[in-house]
């Protein structure tokens, strides 16, 4: 049986400075799987830097629905999509095509759809931000904790949605019962809070200038199959046949401005994905170990594809990427770091994700998996198992 999807749209006053003090309505969907009322536990959870949380969370009604398949368990799921993104509200800047940088205006918007040429920004800024971002988050929080009567609320994040995640549980670990991190995103050496602060913005941002006078990056659909084929180790027995166009037109589905630009396809546009070009901070070596909150008072579990690169960067790379040095940087030691065999950053969409699946059904039952609490483990096709060396 399937648990109906209810949507929310839950207001906020949006602290970006595009907009800000305005009030805006976040969208938030929920799929209630709750047995007992009185035994209530739910689950909230964030997409990444680009793809929204629908189809990253909630893709159709079969194994690849997280949603559904958490709530089947008896869980109170919800997913949120971040100002910007999906079908939460988009500032007004992002309506404007103009405002991306150069090489996307080429490369994406031609042939007058909707650009006849490459144009200037109207907004020379970055649009989004950890600030913003961690505001949302707690606004959702909040409103789930009144609404259902929970004291405290599971995280679960897909690849930049850590950024928001892991600073956020550190500065409210009373309203985090745990944190479940899929490729997460994280930089050991990228950019610090204010000095002398814990999560301050910085005064200045960090070179090269250009990355933040633009408000919005696009992807089109040829761009979004083409990094998702580098990560195929597998071929067929990692993606199944037809999978690129399904999750492409859900994605379309969450954006009706971005499938009507792009290069024409048999006379119609054939799509862009727009999300905001964010300026993060705060998340790195020193910012995962404030206050000693993860792996102690937060419990967390990271996983992650064996032959996803979009996480996990050559060293000596800019910016350099790595999950392994964010299982490291988590001070506690309740946590766990499962790579699973067969598997890139888009995870969420391919064969061995019903594994993944089960993972986060124990990790929500008991915060530990077959009465493991730490440690590094190899998971393999089958789901099976074995700890590894770090």
């Amino acid at each position: 049986m399937l648990i109906k999807a209810v949507d929310h749209e839950v207001k906020h006053a949006s602290t970006l400075p595009v907009n800000e003090g305005e009030v805006i309505k976040l969208f938030v969907r929920e799929r209630d799987g709750t047995k007992n009322p009185t035994k209530r536990s739910a689950v909230l959870m964030l997409h990444g830097r680009s793809v929204p949380v629908l189809p990253g969370a909630d893709l159709g009604t079969g194994e690849y629905n997280w949603m559904q398949f958490l709530a089947k368990a008896g869980f109170d799921v919800f997913a949120m999509d971040l100002q910007g993104h999906g079908r939460s509200p988009r500032p007004a800047v992002m309506n404007e095509p103009c405002n991306t940088n150069a090489a996307q205006q080429a490369k994406l918007l031609h042939d007058g759809h909707p650009l006849p040429g490459p144009c200037t920004p109207s907004y020379a800024k970055h649009l989004g931000d950890s600030a913003s971002d961690w505001a949302e988050v707690h606004t959702v929080v909040e409103y789930i904790k009144a609404e259902r009567g929970v004291e405290k609320v599971a995280l679960f994040g897909w690849s930049a949605a850590a950024v928001a995640l892991g600073p956020y549980a550190i500065q409210y670990p009373d309203n985090v019962s745990s944190l479940f991190l899929l490729a997460p995103v994280f930089r050991p050496d990228g950019p610090a809070s204010k000095p002398g602060t814990k999560w301050e913005r910085p005064d200045a941002l960090p070179p090269p200038p250009s990355l933040w006078t633009y408000p919005m990056n696009l992807t089109g659909r040829d761009g979004f199959e083409d990094a998702w084929d580098k990560e195929l180790g597998c071929g067929d027995e990692q993606r199944e046949e037809g999978m690129v166009e399904t999750v492409w037109a859900a994605i379309m589905e969450s954006d009706v401005v971005g499938r009507n630009w792009g290069p024409p396809v048999s006379g119609v546009p054939s799509g862009v994905l727009r999300y905001r070009n964010p300026f993060w901070w705060g998340w790195n070596k020193a910012g995962a170990k404030v206050d000693n909150v993860l792996g102690h008072k937060v419990p967390v579990l990271i996983v992650v594809g064996e032959h996803d690169k979009t996480v996990n960067s050559v060293p000596g790379t800019n910016p350099f990427l790595s999950v392994t040095e964010l299982y490291k940087a988590v001070p506690g030691p309740k946590k766990m770091h499962f790579e699973v065999a067969c598997a890139g950053h888009q995870i969420p969409w391919e064969r061995v994700v019903k594994h993944v699946h089960h993972l986060s059904r124990k990790w929500l039952k008991h915060t530990e998996i077959d009465g493991h609490t730490k440690g590094t483990f190899f998971m393999d096709t089958d789901g099976d198992y074995t700890e590894q060396p770090l």
